[in-house]
């Protein structure tokens, strides 16, 4: 069965943020294309400023990918993901049920391919796509806070310091260089 790319196009379809009040609904491939362009990003400031070797577009397709196996589970929101070490890790096992689920969608011959970008959390390159999803996550609560939905107000601190933990020069560099115009209307921007 060739039904990778039918199970794709489903992200549409997968909500965020559920124990949330939100004025603007996210589904996973909307957050997912963020999170490309900006594990895109946080790739190219490590390769232009601080002297990386990094695939830039490998991490912007892992990006893509990072959210596909929530076709299959559903989008597990994370008080309850994180609640406790043994939902954390019989969660993960899901996911990687999920990721084998999606990759036997492929023709054997594609799935090599796919594997690259399926699944891959431990790698270097990975950690690019982890910060991209809480800049993401970020920005959302950000956009939230800004429409007066106080619902997001801990989520943005809680994740704020997140971000700070990750002592990545990178995002630094891009909260400091980018993150205000994501505030600014059109007519800000022109």
């Amino acid at each position: 069965m060739n039904n990778f790319f039918g199970m794709l196009a489903r992200m549409k379809y997968v909500n965020r943020w559920g124990l949330m009040r939100c004025i603007d609904d996210e589904n996973i491939a909307e957050h997912s294309l963020e999170v490309a362009i900006l594990a895109h990003a946080l790739a190219i400031i490590g390769n232009k400023y601080y002297g990386k070797n990094l695939n830039a577009e490998h991490i912007a397709v892992m990006g893509i990918m990072h959210d596909t196996t929530e076709i299959i589970t559903g989008d597990m929101p994370t008080p309850i993901k994180y609640y406790a070490p043994e939902i954390r890790d019989s969660y993960k096992k899901v996911e990687d049920i999920a990721a084998n689920q999606l990759l036997k969608e492929l023709p054997e011959e594609m799935r090599e391919e796919y594997e690259k970008v399926l699944g891959v959390e431990d790698t270097e390159e990975y950690k690019y796509v982890k910060a991209a999803d809480k800049l993401s996550a970020y920005i959302n609560c950000l956009r939230e806070s800004d429409m007066g939905n106080n619902d997001f107000k801990k989520a943005e601190a809680s994740i704020k310091q997140i971000i700070d933990d990750m002592n990545m020069e990178e995002v630094d560099f891009f909260m400091e260089n980018f993150l205000d115009s994501y505030n600014q209307t059109l007519d800000d921007i022109n």
